[in-house]
């Protein structure tokens, strides 16, 4: 696979020294190998937080859209996927903007109440919905933060919430929501393409090595930062760990501020 840049600005190879509080952080990013045959492309746009819109085929794919400038009223969704019912994640007017006539609406199914406002599909982890041409399959979703040997979970199992992989042609993209370094990456291991993985939220963020053992269960071609903060937060730790994501995988390191777009061939 070569991907192929949109509307970001990166380069072939993307060198950037930081310095910060006196120590330097220096990476790099090797973003665009030699050009192989390919069958079909795939625009990915980093809305905010952890949204995103994917484009393939003719088609539309939001997941976890909020905070949404009034122009994407122009740009509906054939599908609207819901990871779970925090307000950085869900917002009933963002996913009203984006309606055309035949949106599908996907959110977990416990979400009883918006399901119902949104007519959506309820699903549970390994349940899978077909959108037109692309396969969309809700997978785990949860963060459990053990202290003392007591458990923490701002995102129950229990709850069956839900990350899913976008099936667009055999090309697979996997938003994780706000899932942490879950064991039941394992069983997904080395079948995505382009993993979106949180850098976030808040006091449950994911430290930095957590973040390379979810890319190391996952093994995917591509990574890239959603959840983050300050616009900087991505390509910083993409500079930080590359070596690390590299040294555990093949997987190639990548990142897009807010509002930018890339483009995949595949």
């Amino acid at each position: 696979m070569s991907p192929t840049g949109k509307t970001q600005t990166i380069a072939v190879v993307a060198i950037l020294v930081v310095v910060m509080g006196g120590g330097v952080v220096a990476g790099y990013m090797l973003l665009n190998p030699p050009p192989s045959s390919t069958t079909g492309s795939v625009t990915l746009t980093l809305l905010y937080n952890a949204g995103v819109m994917i484009e393939a085929n003719g088609m539309r794919i939001y997941v976890d859209p909020i905070s949404l400038p009034s122009n994407y009223s122009s740009l509906p969704a054939d599908a609207v996927l819901i990871t779970h019912p925090h307000g950085d994640h869900y917002n009933s007017a963002c996913i009203d903007m984006l309606q055309k006539e035949n949106t599908v609406n996907i959110m977990p199914k416990n979400m009883t109440t918006e399901v119902s406002a949104h007519n959506a599909v309820g699903v549970n982890p390994l349940d899978s919905v077909q959108v037109g041409e692309i396969t969309i399959t809700a997978y785990y979703m949860y963060t459990e933060i053990w202290i003392d040997g007591e458990c923490f979970a701002s995102h129950p199992s229990e709850a069956n919430w839900t990350s899913y992989i976008i099936d667009i042609g055999g090309f697979k993209i996997f938003h994780a929501g706000d899932s942490k370094n879950i064991t039941e990456y394992e069983q997904i291991s080395g079948q995505i393409d382009v993993a979106l993985l949180p850098l976030g939220p808040g006091c449950q963020s994911m430290s930095g090595m957590e973040i390379v053992d979810a890319v190391a269960k996952l093994q995917p071609d591509y990574f890239i930062p959603i959840h983050f903060e300050y616009s900087l937060s991505a390509e910083i730790f993409v500079l930080n760990y590359t070596n690390e994501i590299q040294a555990c995988s093949d997987c190639t390191p990548m990142w897009l501020h807010y509002w930018h777009s890339y483009t995949f061939e595949y």
